[in-house]
């Protein structure tokens, strides 16, 4: 059978897939459950063009991996086949671990354990059943490999993850903010000491990269439609769970059945097969055809719930940068539990408080490092004449208050 294929990616135009356990891999199930898990959560309530995957996304992610490691052997560092294949794998598979409808749902389903650990697991298990050939491209994910840059490729402040979802997400959603010269950027990788560094004149590239990123962040990731949908869901699935346990019948499909009647913790998740099996069959489908047909269920919270969503009569959210007056949200919550008869507990699920943060640049983590004409390197928000560059490095807190639009 002949494995090497070529796909039309819509970004980039026509890819390869470079190897025959790369074809493998693609087909296998875990790997293909993300062809049916949104890139963007809930972002098509907003764009709606946004209804790409996280399947779309992984390929677009080797495809820059391959187009970075020939740039970097055309410099003249040594990646050998082997190498160039693990590095591949690693940036293929590095979210193959996410749930379904990306990071809405990452602290619900399971409790507080990271898409990034998950990842990690199945990669494991996929070692196992390609009798070890994903070693090396383990250790490149885990950043254990000797060669930091092929890590730094996969996950770093300028790692192809990145480069491929601002590219791909302003594609679908139209927002050319986020549009990035990720062909000039490649180019302009090099090795120093085996880290990975930008050449200097291609300074003005990663300025512009972190400024889209940051302004993507703001305009599509945490706009406030996308907050408010991310929010209903959230709170829905809270309350399926919270009726499930208590013994209330309600329709899901196995997969889900099992994360709504379990508390699966991460000491528990990563101490049975069972739980990582029942994971990989979840995607957007199982939590949508629920939200369908919980809306006629007999909770009256869960039904209004999964309206407001199917719907897209969804929460009104202030965002700000002060904390919301108590009194007011006093007051939101009487008027709410007064509109629709709920008590104090219910009406937690239509008005509440939460922060929403964005950090463009982390200085102290896997640094950008430009690389001067005289061999010296020099962090990019020092080497940078942008003035605002500096002020991408601190954390970005917003409070959001949410309530129904009936008050």
């Amino acid at each position: 059978m002949n494995k090497k294929k070529i796909i039309n990616d819509p970004v980039y135009g026509f890819i390869s897939i470079p190897s025959a356990i790369i074809f493998d891999l693609i087909s296998h199930p875990y790997f293909q459950r993300l062809r049916y898990i949104k890139q963007l959560g809930m972002t098509h309530l907003v764009y709606p063009g946004a209804l790409h995957t996280r399947f779309h996304h992984a390929l677009g992610a080797m495809h820059l991996m391959s187009l970075a490691i020939e740039v970097l052997r055309g410099k003249g560092h040594p990646i050998s086949k082997e190498e160039e294949e693990a590095a591949t794998i690693a940036i293929l598979l590095h979210d193959i671990g996410h749930g379904p409808f990306s990071h809405a749902l990452e602290h619900s389903l399971v409790n507080g354990i990271k898409h990034e650990d998950i990842s990690m697991l199945i990669m494991e298990k996929l070692n196992k059943a390609f009798e070890g050939k994903l070693t090396l491209a383990i250790n490149i994910f885990k950043g254990n490999y000797e060669k930091s840059f092929l890590s730094q490729l996969v996950s770093s402040q300028l790692d192809l993850d990145r480069m491929d979802y601002l590219n791909r997400d302003s594609f679908f959603t139209g927002v050319s903010e986020g549009v990035i010269s990720f062909d000039r950027i490649i180019k302009m990788f090099n090795v120093l000491d085996d880290n990975l560094v930008i050449e200097e004149k291609g300074i003005y590239s990663i300025e512009k990269f972190l400024i889209a990123r940051r302004l993507m962040y703001w305009q599509v990731y945490l706009h406030k439609t996308v907050v408010a949908g991310e929010q209903v869901l959230v709170k829905i699935l809270k309350r399926a769970k919270y009726l499930a346990v208590r013994g209330e019948t309600l329709f899901a499909t196995p997969a889900l059945d099992y994360f709504l009647k379990n508390d699966v913790t991460e000491d528990v998740f990563f101490s049975d097969d069972q739980h990582l099996q029942r994971f990989s069959e979840l995607d957007d489908q199982d939590i949508f055809a629920s939200v369908k047909v919980w809306r006629n269920h007999g909770d009256r919270i869960l039904s209004l719930l999964c309206q407001m969503l199917t719907d897209r009569n969804l929460y009104k959210v202030e965002i700000s940068n002060t904390v919301p007056d108590a009194g007011r949200v006093a007051m939101l919550k009487q008027n709410t539990a007064k509109v629709l008869g709920l008590t104090e507990e219910e009406v937690s699920y239509f008005v509440f408080t939460d922060v929403i943060s964005n950090r463009a640049y982390n200085a102290g983590n896997s640094n950008i490092n430009i690389l001067l004409k005289n061999n010296m390197i020099v962090d990019i928000a020092k080497a940078s004449d942008l003035s605002n560059l500096e002020s991408l490095d601190k954390t970005v807190k917003k409070h959001i208050l949410c309530y129904l639009r009936i008050i």
